[in-house]
């Protein structure tokens, strides 16, 4: 007679329960992400509707146009139809991947956006790249010389530079630097059309732009990073380590920073959705070929596909990185998947 032998013991039991908290905590984040974007497009179809213009004015601007011709526009647009109707048009076009058509340039709005998504992920990527690089070292080198010279003065620039609007600091640097750096867009006509040649005209376009939101970014890293490491500096585990004989760069580099840095890592995700959003002033002022220009430009309109687009592209950015946020906070931190 054979016994069977239950081999599904505690341990394997405690791998089921953690596999299916996991799935939980992932549906149940994607859903959120997937509500808060369905208010997302609701709240773009009515704030845009709310903007003052009229768009077939815009369009039919020094024209002579009769009424009739202004109607037939109008119906042709579907701004005469209910509201009700105008949204379900839009929401049925959304789940078929169609933003609909610009009411000013006459293109899909879905191929205006993937033109311009390029150079404001070159932008807001190089600039966010570097503001973590400078803000996680400034962070970790205030926050282990508190009180110093060099931690009072680090705080005092972060902090100015934090509360700085971003269009004002790009037309500072703008006449400070008195042409050294192109003023406008990303490339020049007259450059030569070899790959090298290229990509150094972009850079060079890019100095200022991304210098822009380099200066705003990289203070809230710093500031963030400063703040994480002096809570960890006072831990136990730190006066543990030194008691064992460590140095002091090393009880910082192997021991506080990697848990002072969970909050900033999070931080840098989501920041990027919201730079994301937030590049219209800065590619405005510098004529950077991006969404936040093609926002400008839509919103002179307004051109209310062109926007409602725009508006769940950026919206759905930021929402994502969140989401992105969230889960890699779980990934990094044992005490959250715990619990």
């Amino acid at each position: 007679m054979t016994t069977s032998v239950d081999t599904a013991g505690p341990a394997g039991a405690g791998t089921r329960r953690a596999g299916t908290s996991t799935l939980r905590f992932l549906a149940g984040k994607v859903g959120a992400a997937a509500v808060s974007l369905a208010f997302v497009v609701v709240l773009g179809f009515l704030l845009f509707r709310m903007i003052p213009g009229d768009p077939v004015a815009t369009m039919t601007r020094d024209r002579p146009t009769s009424p009739e011709q202004l109607a037939r526009l109008r119906e042709r647009l579907g701004v005469d139809e209910p509201m009700v109707r105008q949204f379900l048009d839009y929401a049925g076009g959304l789940l078929r991947g169609d933003l609909g058509t610009s009411y000013i340039y006459n293109r899909p709005v879905s191929a205006m956006i993937g033109e311009r998504l390029w150079p404001t992920i070159l932008l807001v990527g190089t600039a966010t790249l570097l503001a973590a690089a400078l803000g996680l070292w400034l962070g970790v080198r205030a926050a282990w010389r508190r009180g110093s010279t060099f931690d009072r003065a680090q705080t005092g620039i972060a902090l100015t530079l934090w509360s700085v609007p971003q269009f004002w600091l790009g037309l500072l640097l703008l006449t400070a630097t008195q042409g050294l750096f192109p003023s406008r867009g990303m490339r020049s006509p007259d450059i030569p059309p070899d790959l090298l040649g290229q990509a150094l005209d972009v850079a060079h376009h890019l100095v200022l732009p991304c210098v822009t939101l380099l200066a705003v970014t990289y203070a809230q890293y710093m500031l963030v990073m400063r703040s994480s490491l002096l809570e960890e500096m006072g831990a136990e585990y730190l006066t543990t380590a030194r008691a064992k004989g460590l140095r002091d760069d090393l009880v910082r580099a192997r021991h506080a920073v990697p848990n002072a840095l969970l909050p900033t890592v999070t931080l840098v995700f989501l920041q990027f959705g919201m730079v994301v959003s937030g590049t219209v002033t800065v590619e405005t002022v510098f004529s950077w070929p991006g969404l936040g220009l093609l926002t400008y430009e839509a919103l002179r309109g307004p051109d209310l596909p062109l926007l409602q687009g725009l508006f769940v592209v950026l919206a759905g950015a930021v929402i994502l990185m969140n989401l992105v946020a969230e889960v890699l906070y779980r990934v990094l931190d044992p005490r959250v998947r715990a619990s």
